[in-house]
């Protein structure tokens, strides 16, 4: 099953983080994405482009949804032309395998 096509699972502080050989695998599957470390957090990061920002902000505003059905959230910086997103697992301080169920999900919004 695609990661876009899961469900995140509960995740409470003390889940496991991915492991270096789960991040290689999972990583291939979202080739955009970049990890990240802030603040030595292991996080997801993508930067989207727009032609304006009525566009960015009705991108922003999906996302938001999409978060809120998943009760996941991420990063989310709206710019003109441009968002920038982030994922990551507050509860675990670092990735978690929902972190790139959203990343996948997050692509997904652009069709």
């Amino acid at each position: 099953m695609s990661l876009s096509e899961q469900k995140c699972e509960a995740c409470q502080a003390g889940a496991p983080k991915v492991s270096d050989d789960e991040l290689a695998s999972l990583i291939s599957q979202i080739p955009d994405w970049a990890p990240i470390v802030v603040d030595g957090v292991m996080q997801l990061q993508r930067e989207y482009k727009f032609k304006n920002f009525k566009l960015a902000l009705a991108f922003t505003n999906k996302l938001g949804a999409l978060a809120e059905a998943e009760f996941h959230h991420p990063g989310i910086l709206t710019e003109w032309g441009k968002v920038t997103v982030t994922w990551w697992t507050h509860a675990i301080g670092g990735l978690h395998q929902n972190d790139f169920i959203m990343a996948a999900k997050t692509d997904q919004l652009l069709d």
